[in-house]
């Protein structure tokens, strides 16, 4: 369910280059945001329901010296970062399924061990070798129940939260002015 009014961000500046990272050389609407200006726009974000749409209100002490496109820029460096955290999702999600494939294959030889070892009658080892091998394979299979279980969530949520700011309403405003 989303909210029709938008929950407002306010960023306060000098000036329009203060947003954009000045080391940054790609053209104007592929650069990227300054650190601080991003972290404070994707942490207020992430405090706002998601069932809410945002509005990013940029309030501008000076008026910028040309006629940039801040609107488009902003919103095209969220879309790009929430791209970026997909494949980022597609490959952990990945990496589970090998992760998975791996921990099984694993499991099977530990548990098939396992059952050998039971044939060799050395009393107490054979009963720690037997119970080492099973452990040993649950242990192989940690990692693909820990990505399945739990590390996608984050990646999922950063994700969501990334393209509502690719698609959220950007204004700035300069005293006497509004862009």
């Amino acid at each position: 369910m989303i909210t029709t009014e938008p929950k407002v961000i306010e960023l306060r500046m000098r000036e329009i280059a203060q947003l954009f990272n000045s080391l940054d050389p790609s053209p104007f609407l592929e650069r990227d945001l300054d650190a601080n200006a991003e972290e404070f726009i994707v942490s207020w974000a992430a405090e706002i329901p998601m069932h809410y749409e945002l509005k990013l209100v940029i309030h501008l002490a000076t008026a910028p010296a040309s006629t940039v496109d801040v609107r488009e820029a902003v919103r095209s460096y969220f879309q790009h970062r929430a791209e970026h955290k997909q494949r980022e999702f597609s490959q952990l999600l990945w990496r589970g399924r090998l992760s998975l494939l791996v921990g099984v294959l694993f499991m099977a030889a530990c548990l098939a061990g396992s059952e050998l070892v039971q044939f060799i009658s050395m009393g107490a080892v054979e009963r720690v070798v037997r119970e080492g091998l099973l452990i040993m394979g649950w242990v192989a299979m940690w990692r693909p129940l820990e990505i399945y279980l739990y590390d996608w969530w984050p990646l999922r949520t950063e994700r969501r939260n990334l393209q509502r700011l690719a698609r959220m309403e950007v204004t700035v405003i300069v005293p006497n002015q509004s862009l």
